[in-house]
């Protein structure tokens, strides 16, 4: 089975028969399933492997008189800079990321970012070298138990100890990354498997019947005409339906048909974190994010809308904190997913159906053009448009400090949401969120579920391999780059034009936000005022040319500009507003009409917000 769900081809491979170690047997596989960069660091468990990759691409640069590498490894400064990259590729892509490293705490060093892909729904395949079978379980040189580790963190994880399954596996793993909800699966194999010899047969796959029966009945389950039915009378009945997209849609591969269904009907749309760029945000129709750290607008739609239509998104408590009081007014609620279980997991749903989203919503498209459906949601349209224009964004434009928000605002009006936007952890990651226009799916790279500070420089790097020609812009904090500051030199060395922003306001800005709100001020371990780091310093001395520190607000619009026009690597450290905030936001606990919007956003409900306390999830 291949991405689009279709059974794989009986073709007889060219190389069918030939003999091969185990570890070039691993590199013809990642060649056969379309791989086109490896992200990685060495180590003397995967050393035959990394020795294969080495004679595979002298071999083929040989073979066509040129220099460039046939399948290029990139190397990171850290084995989670690896797999991030590869999360990075594979969310800017859609296609399969790899990363290859060795046992031990090569393979540990992975675990972080394999939880995030998982959480994310991204799919990454993780090559371990691992200690020679015989020596497993006996706590050899730099072995791990990556099979316990990984288990409860990968969508699955192999342990490879019979070389004759080593072909079947490695293709089986991509099937099951790429299928049905994407995930990591990591591959854990012993340096003899990859010393040994054998036959390359070229096709074949594990029998993993109940993994195929499940996709088999997600590609069966075709939307039928009666469900369709059931699905344009509740439209039919609606007066303010409103579509909220998830993570699911650009993972799905639905863009296309949910934009189609939005504008054929006239159907607003809200998107999760995940589900950015789903819709075009430019587009009178689009409401932004909702969620704790969504736009007003968009929440008080939600609280205003009469039918729901939930497509690839799982009603989380970022976005559902009280699901009793989530779209209460809604009438019907419709739910598409590809993951039956997400289905009245958390929000009982009047219609459900569960099968690969861009076919069941091309299908609602053929309907409804079939029938001749129509609808008139004027009033409607006029309500969300007094939404936007009553409650947008907004900020202290008289303040002498720099605010983050206006950082974002200069630099949208360069990119006009066309860039790759990455970007770490914390307060500059909803501020991105916010205020970056999306015209396109796979633009919008960030650790949702997971939240992981340190995502958004390799990511930044990944997605730069996938996609040469676009500019791919780090939006980092001076707290969450930190965490992998190493890669700076990742992007120097393979010269690569990422602009890398750090929006420095000395602190754990979110931490500190909720320390002022719900901790009286306590500062506890987040204000890094007294830290020493020199960021430009550091860029320079990792090879930017570009590395320039931005702290008079007047300079902002030259300074941006030369920042995105310069032709290479660039950074730009900002210094900001230190107390400048993530506004709107719904405390943990708390219903949309107690959402806090700060002083510079209107709030439609005048009382004080209630005190969610100092126990809510974060």
């Amino acid at each position: 089975m291949y991405a689009d769900h279709k059974p794989m081809t009986t073709e007889t491979h060219p190389l069918s028969g030939r003999v091969m170690s185990g570890s070039e047997i691993i590199v013809q596989v990642l060649v056969d399933e379309g791989v086109s960069q490896i992200f990685g660091y060495s180590g003397g468990a995967i050393l035959p492997t990394y020795d294969a990759v080495f004679r595979y691409n002298k071999e083929k640069s040989s073979d066509a008189g040129v220099t460039a590498e046939a399948l290029p490894l990139i190397v990171p400064a850290n084995e989670q800079g690896a797999a991030f990259m590869a999360a990075g590729f594979a969310r800017a892509s859609g296609e399969v990321g790899v990363a290859m490293v060795t046992s031990g705490p090569g393979a540990t060093n992975t675990v972080t970012a394999v939880r995030d892909c998982l959480a994310d729904s991204v799919p990454i395949v993780v090559i371990c070298g691992q200690v020679p079978t015989a020596a497993i379980g006996t706590d050899a040189f730099q072995e791990a138990p990556v099979m316990s580790i990984m288990g409860g963190c990968a969508k699955h994880v192999f342990l490879i100890t019979d070389p004759e399954r080593l072909e079947t596996t490695m293709r089986s793993a991509f099937e099951i990354a790429r299928t049905g909800r994407p995930g990591p699966v990591v591959i854990d194999i012993p340096k003899d498997v990859q010393n040994w010899s054998g036959q390359f047969r070229g096709s074949g796959r594990l029998p993993v019947p109940g993994y195929r029966q499940r996709m088999h009945k997600l590609r069966q389950n075709v939307l039928s005409e009666a469900h369709a039915r059931q699905f344009f009378q509740m439209l039919g009945q609606s007066q303010r339906p409103l579509i909220y997209a998830g993570g699911g849609v650009i993972n799905g591969h639905a863009s296309e048909p949910l934009r189609a269904l939005a504008k054929t009907y006239g159907i607003p749309v809200v998107t999760t974190l995940m589900g950015i760029g789903a819709c075009d945000t430019t587009e009178a129709n689009s409401l932004h994010m909702l969620g704790m750290h969504g736009t007003a607008f968009a929440n008080y739609a939600v609280d205003d809308c009469d039918f729901l239509i939930a497509a690839g998104a799982r009603f989380d408590d970022r976005v559902a904190g009280v699901p009793d009081s989530f779209a209460a007014k809604a009438r019907h609620i419709a739910h598409l997913d590809i993951d039956i279980s997400e289905i009245n997991k958390v929000k009982a749903v009047d219609w459900h159906h569960v099968g690969l989203l861009a076919e069941a919503l091309e299908s609602l498209l053929e309907y409804g053009k079939k029938t001749g459906f129509k609808a008139d949601f004027g009033p409607w349209h006029q309500h969300v448009a007094e939404l936007k224009s009553l409650y947008a964004l907004n900020y202290d434009r008289d303040s002498e400090l720099i605010q983050p928000y206006y950082v974002i605002e200069q630099i949208n009006q360069l990119t006009r949401g066309e860039a790759i936007i990455a970007t770490g952890v914390g307060q500059h990651q909803m501020w991105a969120a916010q205020y970056f226009d999306f015209r396109h799916p796979r633009l919008w790279l960030t650790s949702g579920s997971m939240g992981t500070m340190g995502f958004g420089l390799p990511a930044a790097i990944g997605a730069q391999f996938a996609n040469p020609d676009k500019l791919v812009i780090d939006i980092d904090g001076d707290a969450s780059i930190r965490m992998n500051l190493g890669e700076l030199e990742t992007v120097t060395t393979y010269g690569l034009p990422i602009k890398v922003v750090v929006l420095n306001n000395f602190g754990d800005g979110m931490v500190r936000q909720w320390q002022k709100l719900f901790f009286k001020g306590r500062m506890s371990a987040s204000d890094k005022s007294l830290h020493r780091k020199d960021f430009v310093k550091a860029a320079e001395a990792d090879g930017f040319e570009f590395a320039v520190r931005l702290e008079n607000k007047a300079d902002v619009p030259r300074v941006i500009k030369e920042f995105i026009n310069f032709p290479g690597p660039a950074f730009l450290e900002v210094i900001i507003d230190r107390d400048a905030g993530v506004y709107p936001m719904v405390g943990p606990g708390q219903t949309y009409d107690q959402m806090v919007t700060g002083d510079f956003i209107p709030r439609r409900n005048k009382g004080k917000p209630e005190d969610p306390g100092t126990t809510g999830m974060f």
